[in-house]
């Protein structure tokens, strides 16, 4: 087996087993279940908004540290994160140890950026969408294996919704066992420049016969300062390569919207959910989880299209999906029929795997290849930043505290809007590039 071929495969052994966590389907009605004394309403705005506000906390020093500590480090603590989410699930039943868990929980989701980039670092670049199509894969096949065996599992009741905490606490551990089979990463992106570091093996060598051991600690100190230094004017330069480019900053400026909206709609679902149909007997959210799992594995595939012959991608289709989108909220909150409301998820879900595939590859379209972690990491700052907004505004005691069906509603809306102003901005390119086609050919 060839050695870019071997590491991929361990990756995405580790990506499969990550995503193997089918309590996550259950996970509110096992809360409101009688193994906590908490409510709907405690669970919507005192333990939920922890994990966003934690997530964004944790995100700008995880990217760095991911890319200061070779990668490896961080997806192993991805894994001992997760261990300690659910163990706490299993093992602890009261507010506070769940908002502590919340924390902990917002440690997981953004040591997943190691998991994402490490590969890149360790394959050739040519193998790049090869590489990439595997990670995504295993991703999809762990979360399409939790949805169902979730479903099968609480539909035979073999388990209850506790009892899948230990499936999902057991397939964290053998993650965490696994990476540490993971191979070393000796370059990285920013701190550990391939660059710098065959600079700084030169000028060793040439200097060899010249330092003598009491200033080898000196020299190892400057190296140590020039290698922040050469991280920040590198980080610098790309942040402001990207940004300037007008393509990458309406695409990410999508991409963060996009990705904020699908946040905040896939961490409440599952209150909604138990608002609609408070009494069920059995949740069908597994099923649910595992179609649309399904559905977003084809979508996306279906987004690679988007390049070739005459589907080639324009800000145009994000204005129509994304009001897609908003009306399959809408259709997700406003019915009281819970399957019309699945129906409603499934569909929004396909669709925003559908665009952000889309927005994904445009966005990489246009970088300078090796800054792709760092505006796919800003991207998802921003993303966090614009959760947190409407976390606070939205759901916490100090903005409206809205109910959970309000609350979707303006999810609903935020991304009508969204489409709204980019059906706006596709409006006026054309006439922009209309006006200068016109100007051509009264000079002509």
């Amino acid at each position: 087996m060839k050695e870019w071929l071997k590491i991929s495969c361990i990756l995405c052994l580790f990506g499969f087993l990550r995503e193997v966590r089918p309590s996550e389907s259950f996970i509110t009605e096992f809360l409101l279940g009688p193994w906590r004394n908490i409510t709907q309403d405690e669970v919507n705005r005192q333990v939920y908004p922890v994990g966003t506000y934690s997530y964004l906390a944790q995100l700008v020093v995880v990217f760095l540290m991911t890319d200061f500590l070779r990668y490896k480090p961080l997806i192993i603590a991805c894994g001992v994160t997760g261990c300690v989410v659910w163990s706490m699930l299993l093992w602890t039943s009261s507010l506070e140890a769940l908002k502590v868990l919340e924390f902990f929980y917002g440690t997981y989701m953004a040591t997943e950026v190691a998991y994402y980039t490490y590969i890149y670092a360790k394959v050739d670049k040519k193998y790049y969408p090869r590489v990439t199509s595997h990670t995504r894969a295993a991703m999809f096949l762990g979360k399409l294996v939790a949805g169902t065996s979730a479903q099968v599992l609480i539909i035979l009741k073999v388990m209850n919704y506790r009892d899948l905490n230990y499936i999902t606490f057991a397939t964290q551990i053998a993650a965490t066992l696994w990476a540490l089979f993971l191979p070393k990463v000796k370059n990285s992106l920013y701190f550990h420049h391939h660059d710098y570091l065959d600079g700084q093996c030169s000028t060793e060598s040439r200097n060899h016969d010249t330092i003598d051991a009491g200033d080898a600690k000196s020299q190892s100190q400057v190296n140590e300062g020039l290698m922040p230094l050469k991280a920040t004017s590198l980080l610098w330069l790309h942040f402001y390569n990207a940004y300037t480019n007008v393509k990458v900053l309406q695409w990410s400026l999508w991409y963060a919207m996009g990705l904020c909206g699908y946040l905040q709609v896939i961490s409440y679902i599952q209150v909604l959910w138990k608002d609609i149909k408070p009494d069920s007997s059995i949740a069908w959210n597994g099923a649910v989880d595992a179609t649309l799992t399904a559905l977003s594995a084809i979508f996306a595939l279906g987004a690679g299209y988007m390049h070739t012959g005459l589907l080639k991608p324009h800000i145009l289709v994000l204005a129509v999906l994304s009001s897609l989108k908003g009306g399959a909220i809408l259709l997700c909150c406003r019915s009281d029929n819970i399957f019309l409301s699945y129906v409603g998820f499934v569909v929004f879900g396909a669709l925003y795997a559908f665009t952000i595939t889309v927005a994904s590859a445009e966005v990489a379209r246009h970088l300078e290849e090796d800054s792709f972690g760092l505006v796919f990491g800003i991207n998802t700052l921003l993303a966090l930043i614009f959760q947190t907004i409407i976390t606070v505004v939205v759901i916490s005691d100090t903005g409206f505290a809205l109910t959970v069906k309000g609350q979707y509603t303006v999810y609903a809306f935020y991304f009508i809007i969204i489409g709204v102003v980019y059906f706006l901005c596709a409006l006026w390119n054309l006439l922009i590039v209309k006006s200068i086609r016109d100007n051509i050919n009264l000079s002509s």
